[in-house]
Protein backbone atom coordinates (compact mmCIF):
# COMPACT_ATOMS: atom_id res chain seq x y z
CA UNK A 1 0.00 0.00 0.00
CA UNK A 2 1.11 3.26 -0.67
CA UNK A 3 2.28 6.38 0.96
CA UNK A 4 0.19 9.61 0.29
CA UNK A 5 2.58 12.47 -0.13
CA UNK A 6 3.83 14.13 3.20
CA UNK A 7 3.78 17.93 2.98
CA UNK A 8 5.42 19.87 5.23
CA UNK A 9 3.96 23.22 4.30
CA UNK A 10 0.89 23.29 2.89
CA UNK A 11 1.75 24.42 -0.38
CA UNK A 12 3.40 21.29 -1.35
CA UNK A 13 6.74 23.10 -0.27
CA UNK A 14 9.20 20.17 0.69
CA UNK A 15 12.41 21.71 2.59
CA UNK A 16 15.80 19.62 1.63
CA UNK A 17 18.91 21.02 3.34
CA UNK A 18 22.02 20.50 1.39
CA UNK A 19 24.00 20.75 4.55
CA UNK A 20 23.39 17.78 6.00
CA UNK A 21 24.71 15.78 3.33
CA UNK A 22 27.60 14.45 2.53
CA UNK A 23 29.57 16.25 -0.83
CA UNK A 24 30.09 13.34 -2.80
CA UNK A 25 26.45 12.42 -2.58
CA UNK A 26 24.75 16.11 -2.85
CA UNK A 27 23.72 16.32 -6.67
CA UNK A 28 22.68 12.62 -6.86
CA UNK A 29 20.59 13.32 -3.73
CA UNK A 30 18.84 16.76 -5.08
CA UNK A 31 18.42 14.88 -8.30
CA UNK A 32 16.60 11.88 -6.68
CA UNK A 33 14.38 14.70 -4.69
CA UNK A 34 13.63 16.87 -7.89
CA UNK A 35 13.15 13.58 -9.89
CA UNK A 36 10.23 12.72 -7.22
CA UNK A 37 8.45 15.84 -7.19
CA UNK A 38 4.96 15.87 -9.11
CA UNK A 39 3.57 19.26 -11.54
CA UNK A 40 3.12 21.74 -8.95
CA UNK A 41 5.58 20.79 -6.12
CA UNK A 42 8.56 22.49 -4.83
CA UNK A 43 11.58 21.78 -3.18
CA UNK A 44 12.88 24.23 -0.82
CA UNK A 45 16.33 23.82 -0.98
CA UNK A 46 18.61 25.83 1.97
CA UNK A 47 22.38 25.33 1.71
CA UNK A 48 25.53 27.53 3.00
CA UNK A 49 26.88 28.92 -0.60
CA UNK A 50 25.32 29.61 -4.12
CA UNK A 51 25.55 26.78 -5.90
CA UNK A 52 26.03 27.85 -9.39
CA UNK A 53 27.31 24.98 -11.03
CA UNK A 54 24.45 23.12 -9.54
CA UNK A 55 22.11 25.29 -11.38
CA UNK A 56 24.22 24.76 -14.86
CA UNK A 57 23.76 21.15 -14.22
CA UNK A 58 19.72 21.39 -12.94
CA UNK A 59 18.93 23.67 -16.42
CA UNK A 60 20.71 20.77 -18.76
CA UNK A 61 18.84 18.15 -17.27
CA UNK A 62 15.22 19.52 -16.75
CA UNK A 63 15.03 22.51 -19.25
CA UNK A 64 12.32 24.68 -18.35
CA UNK A 65 10.36 22.29 -16.08
CA UNK A 66 12.18 23.44 -13.13
CA UNK A 67 11.71 26.84 -11.96
CA UNK A 68 14.69 28.58 -9.51
CA UNK A 69 13.62 31.36 -7.67
CA UNK A 70 15.88 32.56 -4.70
CA UNK A 71 13.90 33.09 -1.58
CA UNK A 72 17.06 34.36 0.41
CA UNK A 73 20.74 34.63 -0.26
CA UNK A 74 23.10 35.75 1.96
CA UNK A 75 26.51 34.92 2.15
CA UNK A 76 26.20 31.70 4.47
CA UNK A 77 22.65 31.86 3.81
CA UNK A 78 21.42 30.27 0.49
CA UNK A 79 17.12 29.28 0.22
CA UNK A 80 16.19 27.96 -3.51
CA UNK A 81 12.69 27.26 -4.68
CA UNK A 82 13.00 24.52 -7.38
CA UNK A 83 9.52 24.09 -8.78
CA UNK A 84 8.21 21.29 -11.08
CA UNK A 85 5.29 22.68 -14.00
Amino acid sequence: MSQPHLHILPEAIYPFDARGVAKRFRHAAIFGALDSLQPGETMRFANDHDPLPLLGQIAQRYGDRVTVEYRQRDPGAIVIDFSVR
